[in-house]
Formats: structure tokens, sequence, C-alpha cells
């Protein structure tokens, strides 16, 4: 079965979804000279959405919201996806691995890592991107639409035009 409009929408926002916590870098960048910075990105990124509950938790407001078992299940694999993402590939520049606290909110630990993470702006990870990116178009091609319509319809009407006059 094709997935409506706004069920595509959610398993999209699912897939990003668990970087909400990164959003603490806001308040860490404006409070980063005060006496008391808010070392929320610091702290809490990779932390709070990048786990179980937060999957299972929006898995069920996607359930709740769309009340079809196959989008849940979407979203669920979706911030799966974004967790191992970032689990083989978001080393940063100093060598510092994000570990994931999978079981965080019932248990600290295990945290998982991989030693043989590579750097997020290393070239595999271009290379999927590159791939991905592919993918996107061509599946746009064919089927009449693309995550431009996340957006806008009309933006995405163009976009489809312009892509298949091109190719």
């Amino acid at each position: 079965p094709r997935l409506t409009h706004r069920e595509r929408a959610l398993v999209t926002i699912a897939a990003i979804a668990p970087d909400v916590d990164g959003l603490g870098a806001i308040a860490e960048l404006t409070t980063r000279n005060d006496a008391h910075p808010l070392l929320w990105y610091t702290d809490y990124h990779h932390v709070l959405a990048h786990n179980l509950p937060f999957a299972i938790a929006f898995s069920f407001a996607t359930l709740l919201i769309t009340r079809s078992k196959l989008t849940a299940t979407l979203a669920f694999v979706a911030v799966h996806l974004h967790l191992a993402g970032d689990l083989i590939g978001s080393r940063g520049p100093d060598g510092y691995q994000w570990p994931i606290p999978y079981l965080y909110l019932f248990r600290g630990q295990p945290q998982l890592t991989w030693s043989g993470q590579w750097q997020l702006n290393a070239w595999p990870n271009v290379a999927i991107s590159l791939a991905l990116l592919a993918c996107t178009f061509v599946l746009a091609w064919r089927r009449g639409y693309s995550i431009v319509g996340l957006i806008s319809r009309r933006a995405d009407a163009a976009f489809i035009a312009a892509l298949r006059a091109r190719f």
C-alpha cells in the first residue's frame, strides 16, 4: 500500500527527529560567555532522543496520528536508521565517538559505540550521501513526487517537471 502525503512526512521526520536533542546548541552558544553557561548540547546531544524509548514514543505518536501500523513501523525503522548512521559514521574531528545510550531512561548502560566509526566528513559518508541523493532523484523522476513536496506541493511539481525535462 502507498503511504499518504502525511504518512510520508511523518516517516521522513522520524529519520531526522533524533537530532532534536541537538537544538541545545542554540542555548549553549548563546550562553557560552556567561558565568553559568547552559551545556545542553554537550550534555544532551545523542542522549535525549537517540535511544529506544524515543523511537517507541515517536512511533506511538505516529500510530495515533495516522492509525497506520505500517507507518508507525516505518517511523520506528527510520529512527533506528538514524541511530545506526550515527553509530557508524559520526566521529568528531577530535576523535570523539558519540556513544548511543540505547536504553536511556531505563538504564544508563550499555552505551553503543563502534571502534571503526569514521568521521562525520569522511569519504564513506560523502559516498553514501551521493548514492542516496541519486536514488532520491531517480525515485522522484519515476513516481512524480519528491521530498520537496513535504514543504510545498507547487515547488515539488516544478522540481519534478525540471527533473523530467533535464533527464
